[in-house]
């Protein structure tokens, strides 16, 4: 960020801190702020390195946003982020939180989703979309945060894009626990006829499994093991952070045995599991099905799995001593919000991967809880992204 000769602040991406700038001629202009582009840079700031990635400076992918930034300059800049919601949107008074790097600065996602653009078979554009073109998609060659077992599949279907389905609007390749890799294909019609071919196609098609999911409908296997993983549901993308985070979530909660959990937003039951091994009972639930089936089939000793919103099953389930919260990006459902309230815990844990969110409802909470703790992971090098751990007490 800067600032116009008339004071208005001027939005510049990829940029660092530090940066003199000379920005393009077509700036964006608004009422009380300004978006601007990069014409040169007339002298880089301390952080800035080179962008090991082609397509961030060829095509300005839109997937990474500071790979101009070097690793340390990116995990100061998410803890001022945090730090930064937390203090203005959550009116807490707090540092910058500790900041969790990451295993792997690159090659660590174990999920890409790829758009589409154009006609059928390999007259099609399959990548991602440029940050300041959203309706723009260029070729994708290689995606550097991406696993590399991904990128190889993804190599093997550039040159077999005309046995993906006709009308294909989105694909996803998706890695599962076991090595597997998941080819999803999303297009509306018919289902996908030439799944089998294609998985034939392949050098390793004992590996793959193709699913098909119609537009806003439910994703299903067609060639390949139904193995049971459910490859639609959500997982983080960085399951190595992820269990790193999880493991400093569970161990705030100081729970011995005996107790009982609420594991709410609890997917394909990794918290849950976690929780069960320190000897506590954990209901678990998660609005999406396939992930608690999953949940179920993992021998959890323990552990009570429902597929409900959290919001429309809270006055059912068995009061709790302590809660862990992990919510999608939007953040907790009002309803949610007020039970905790009005009900308290005396140990809250609350997992979130959008700091104004997180903020927002720590700010709702403060009626009847104070934070205690905060810790910041790095599940996302190379973007914007922070995963951030809150925990709360009973005031």
């Amino acid at each position: 960020m800067g600032r116009l000769q008339d004071g208005r602040a001027v939005f510049v991406p990829r940029t660092v801190p530090g940066d003199d700038v000379a920005l393009r001629r077509e700036i964006e202009l608004h009422r009380h702020f300004a978006r601007g582009e990069i014409d040169s840079v007339v002298a880089p700031g301390p952080g800035r390195v080179t962008p090991p990635c082609p397509h961030f400076i060829n095509d300005k992918c839109g997937g990474c946003q500071l790979q101009q930034l070097s690793y340390d300059g990116q995990l100061e800049a998410k803890r001022a982020l945090v730090g930064d919601a937390l203090r203005r949107i959550g009116k807490l008074e707090v540092a910058d939180p500790e900041m969790v790097e990451a295993v792997e600065e690159l090659r660590y996602r174990t999920k890409i989703s790829l758009a589409v653009q154009g006609g059928q078979g390999r007259s099609r554009t399959v990548g991602l979309h440029p940050y300041n073109r959203a309706s723009k998609v260029f070729p994708l060659s290689d995606c550097l945060i991406t696993d590399v077992r991904l990128m190889a599949l993804w190599r093997e279907l550039k040159t077999h894009l005309d046995l993906l389905p006709a009308r294909l609007t989105r694909l996803v390749l998706r890695l599962d626990r076991e090595g597997r890799r998941h080819i999803i294909a999303e297009s509306p019609g018919e289902p996908w006829l030439g799944a089998e071919g294609l998985r034939a196609a392949l050098r390793e098609p004992e590996s793959v499994i193709c699913w098909w999911r119609p537009v806003d409908g439910a994703a299903r296997v067609l060639a390949g093991p139904v193995t049971g993983f459910p490859a639609t549901a959500f997982e983080q993308v960085n399951p190595a952070m992820g269990m790193v985070a999880r493991h400093w979530a569970v161990e705030q909660l100081q729970l011995t045995q005996g107790r009982r959990v609420w594991d709410l937003y609890g997917g394909i039951g990794d918290t849950a599991a976690l929780l069960a091994l320190r000897g506590v009972e954990v209901v678990s639930v998660d609005a999406d099905e396939k992930a608690i089936q999953w949940a179920k089939t993992r021998g959890v000793d323990g552990a009570r799995f429902i597929a409900a919103r959290a919001e429309d099953v809270l006055a059912t389930l068995p009061e709790p001593d302590a809660v862990v919260l992990n919510p999608p990006r939007g953040g907790l459902h009002w309803n949610v919000t007020l039970r905790l309230r009005e009900r308290p815990v005396a140990r809250l844990v609350y997992i979130s991967c959008d700091p104004a969110t997180l903020a927002r409802d720590l700010e709702r909470l403060s009626v009847t809880y104070r934070l205690v703790a905060v810790r910041a992971f790095d599940l996302f090098p190379q973007t914007a992204h922070v995963e951030t751990v809150a925990v709360l007490e009973a005031a």
